[in-house]
């Protein structure tokens, strides 16, 4: 049987971990990388804290610029600021993200959004990203699945977990890599669709 509780706990740490090491390369010069993990309390105990707890050390503000290629929206909005997420923010991201087929939207995880960040962090492309798919509502994913073989039955994006992107001005195959690079969940590269897929599932890759 699947434990989803043991999966949520191993995807939690490698978000802290990960979010440990991004901060590090923030502070300013000549301060010692042991220095900051014994302010954090060392690395063995990221799991004890939550991660506004972490993500309050780096910068200030979140935001996100999206552009879903399928209705032609646009939307820039901060979803985190000093240690919280915004709620507004949020339901603005959430609000891009929806099954455009079906009409319905979804709470998209804010883990999503947060490797969204981080992964342009990694590209030093602070622009647009495009969303090819995020939620997918049940009815959607099946209708999918009759037509595609490359979609997933239990796809992540029906529990809002799951985003296929492309960032314009940045090859596929960069995209591609410097997710990998993070070691945060699921990465797919579906380069004759054009397309990376991101999830916060456990770490995994595929072609």
């Amino acid at each position: 049987m699947f434990d989803f509780k043991r999966e949520k706990q191993a995807l939690d740490q490698q978000h802290l971990a990960l979010t440990a090491d991004e901060l590090t390369q923030t502070l300013p010069q000549g301060v010692a990388r042991r220095r900051f993990l014994l302010g954090l309390g060392g690395l063995s105990a990221t799991a004890l804290l939550p991660m506004p707890a972490l993500a309050s050390r780096s910068a200030p503000v979140r935001k996100l610029s999206l552009h879903s290629i399928n209705t032609g929206e646009q939307v820039t909005a901060s979803f985190w600021e000093e240690g919280s997420y915004l709620k507004e923010g949020l339901n603005t991201l959430n609000r891009v993200m929806r099954d455009y087929r079906a009409g319905e939207q979804s709470e998209i995880d804010p883990k999503l959004f947060d490797q969204l960040y981080l992964l342009q962090h990694r590209l030093g492309k602070a622009g647009e990203i495009q969303i090819i798919s995020g939620y997918r509502s049940p009815n959607t994913n099946a209708m999918l699945r009759r037509t595609s073989r490359g979609v997933a039955k239990k796809s992540y994006h029906m529990t809002g977990q799951a985003i296929d992107l492309r960032i314009p001005g940045v090859s596929l195959a960069q995209v591609r890599q410097a997710a990998l690079n993070m070691k945060v969940g699921g990465v797919g590269y579906y380069p004759s669709s054009n397309f990376v897929h991101l999830d916060t599932g456990p770490v995994r890759s595929w072609v």
